[in-house]
């Protein structure tokens, strides 16, 4: 069966709704010149509206399946707090980070190589992000299998390389970007999410393992779950 095209107002609603992130972030700075600032304004957006311009031409069903919200059916009960939680230190993040880097100015001194770091891993993480949308059409928000899907198991291109390339390329958002802007208190706030992903894999991995076919040998295809050669 053809999956419906996401209307046009629903995408407008959401590119809208993914510019208030950078806005927020720019208009906390205190400082609408601020360049690390609009450095990650511009990869963010370009990274947000591109894949969802990519999805809605070539992959409407998984585009459909990113709108689920926590709670819908077939989620596992314990993901649906698991969202919530990452939602909130997302937010928390994004706030302090402006007011840590550049309004209060509570990190000094940070070094250029370091916001050099940042900036990298940034371009990492958008490889990953990307490919994997690209990639696994199955890659719903939540923790669930899409039997009316019939969902299988992915194992080429960046899937070939560890088992959950959207989780590093999750980690490394949450690392690089307060590198670049240059916030050691966003940088502890960071790991908090980066924790929440590895808790969420093994919990993910333990309904893989008994309900999606295949998944098993992948396993023993594919060793790491995050970092190769670590875990």
């Amino acid at each position: 069966m053809e999956t419906q095209k996401t209307s046009k107002i629903k995408l407008f609603l959401t590119f809208i709704y993914i510019l208030i992130f950078p806005a927020v972030l720019l208009f906390l700075s205190g400082n609408w010149f601020w360049i690390q600032g609009w450095i990650f304004s511009i990869w963010f957006l370009g990274l947000c509206y591109t894949t969802i311009i990519f999805l809605y031409r070539h992959d409407p069903a998984l585009l459909e399946e990113r709108y689920k919200q926590p709670g819908s059916e077939g989620e596992k009960g314990w993901d649906k707090y698991f969202v919530i939680i990452l939602f909130i230190s997302f937010i928390s993040w994004i706030l302090i980070m402006p007011l840590d880097a550049e309004r209060f100015n509570w990190t000094t001194n940070f070094p250029l190589w370091l916001e050099a770091l940042g900036l990298i891993l940034l371009f990492g993480s958008a490889f990953l992000l990307f490919r994997s949308y690209k990639e696994n059409t199955f890659l719903s928000p939540l923790v669930r299998i899409q039997s009316e899907r019939d969902q299988k198991v992915v194992s080429t291109g960046v899937y070939g390389f560890v088992r959950h390339p959207m989780y590093l390329g999750a980690v490394l958002l949450f690392l690089g970007t307060p590198l670049l802007l240059g916030s050691m208190y966003g940088l502890l706030i960071g790991l908090f999410p980066c924790l929440l992903v590895v808790l969420r894999i093994i919990g993910e991995e333990k309904m893989l393992l008994e309900e999606l076919e295949g998944y098993g040998d992948y396993k023993k295809k594919v060793r790491y779950h995050l970092i190769p050669y670590i875990w």
